[in-house]
C-alpha cells in the first residue's frame, strides 16, 4: 500500500521534537527514518515503531502486534515492528517517548549486528624496472 503525502507530513510533525526525521519509500511502504537509523515503519495509514525486550511490554500492554508480512511464499513473517496505539497521536509527549524507545530499540540491534567481514584488497605484483633488475 502507498503512504499518501498527507500521512507523511502527519508523522513528521508528529515526531518533529526528535529532530529530522524523514521517510523513505520501501516495498509498497515507508521507513521512517532518524539520521541513517530506520525506527519506524509505515504500511498504509498504520505507524509502527521498532521492538525489542525494552518496550515490548508497552505495546502488548496496548493490546498491540506486530508487523505482518506475507512474501509471495505465503509464509506470514512477523517483524519487530509493532503498530502504535492510536491514543498517542492525541499525546504528542508521550508519542515522543515511545519513539525514543523504539529509537534505542533500533540502535541497540544496530550494534548487536556483527561487523560486515573485510575483505582482504590484493595488492598488484610490482613490476620490475631497468634499474631493478640489474
Amino acid at each position: 500500500m502507498a503512504v499518501s503525502a498527507e500521512y507523511r507530513d502527519f508523522v513528521i510533525e508528529q515526531l518533529e521534537p526528535l529532530g529530522a526525521v524523514r521517510i523513505r519509500n520501501m516495498f509498497g511502504g515507508a521507513g521512517v527514518y532518524l539520521g541513517d537509523l530506520m525506527f519506524g515503519l509505515i504500511a498504509g495509514e498504520t505507524l509502527y515503531f521498532k521492538v525489542d525486550d525494552r518496550n515490548r511490554a508497552d505495546f502488548e500492554a496496548e493490546d498491540m502486534g506486530p508487523f505482518v508480512y506475507e512474501p509471495p511464499s505465503g509464509k506470514a513473517v512477523a517483524m519487530s515492528y509493532y503498530e502504535l496505539p492510536e491514543r498517542l497521536y492525541d499525546d504528542a509527549d508521550e508519542l515522543v517517548s515511545w519513539a525514543r524507545k523504539a529509537l534505542d530499540a533500533a540502535l541497540a540491534a544496530r550494534s548487536a549486528r556483527p561487523a560486515p567481514a573485510r575483505r582482504r584488497v590484493r595488492q598488484p605484483a610490482k613490476r620490475k624496472t631497468a634499474r631493478s633488475r640489474s
